[in-house]
């Protein structure tokens, strides 16, 4: 087998993970829609908070800007699925704020300003200071820090799980659709040699395969004693 042949297979096998990551993660980009169904029909946010779709804009746009081109050649199918990332993220934000409380809607739209200076500032200094090695390296660390805490929030749910003994607030399907867009990302940064992209997602595969696994142990056991009642004598 010659060595072009060889590198058309490893780059159609490199691709085909950044597809099925961008598949997978469009997935999870769809799973806030029943919470935003229900702001919709109660006319009100009630007790749901509007931070995590600020956090996960901020995420999108620093993974997306790493995705480019003149940041990183090569990897366009990080910049394709945080783009879309942004786009569901701002529309549930602009969601949030219409139906939240006037407090509410103040602070929301201060932060959502917030994160659109924090990622012009981003690109200012990419730009007008570093040069190429330097930029992706800069920016590269960010979107690692960035996604890193964006795991803060698997966390929190394994541990709820835990504590809980149920997986009422761990949705099977959100879990594994996490894990398989970490796992086909780790796997398109593995053959990119890109660790700013294998490392965060190798991490992600790890906690989506802990809650697959939690899920899988607290169910059945949920099932087992729905099996074999307690009996009082």
């Amino acid at each position: 087998m010659s060595l072009t042949v060889i590198s058309s297979v490893y780059e159609v096998c490199s691709d085909a993970a950044g597809i099925a990551g961008n598949i997978f993660a469009f997935g999870l980009f769809l799973s806030p829609i029943p919470t935003f169904r229900r702001i919709i029909r109660n006319g009100s946010t009630e007790q749901f908070s509007g931070m995590p779709y600020i956090y996960a804009l901020l995420n999108c746009l620093i993974c997306l800007w790493y995705g480019f081109p003149i940041i990183s050649p090569g990897i366009i199918l990080v910049a394709t699925v945080n783009s879309i990332g942004a786009v569901f993220q701002l529309i549930y934000i602009i969601i949030f704020i219409a139906y939240a409380e006037k407090p509410m809607k103040l602070k929301m739209l201060g932060f959502l300003v917030s994160v659109f200076a924090v990622f012009a500032s981003i690109v200012f200094v990419s730009l007008q200071f570093l040069n190429s090695s330097s930029r992706q390296l800069f920016v590269g660390y960010l979107s690692v820090a960035s996604l890193i805490s964006m795991f803060a929030s698997p966390l929190l749910i394994i541990n709820l799980v835990i504590k809980m003994r149920s997986v009422e607030y761990m949705p099977f399907s959100l879990s594994l659709a996490t894990f398989l867009m970490s796992l086909a990302f780790f796997v398109y940064g593995l053959l990119k040699h890109d660790p700013f992209i294998y490392a965060p997602n190798g991490i992600g595969t790890v906690l989506g395969t802990v809650q697959l696994a939690l899920y899988a142990y607290f169910k059945r056991a949920s099932q087992g004693e729905l099996r074999h009642p307690l009996i009082v004598p």
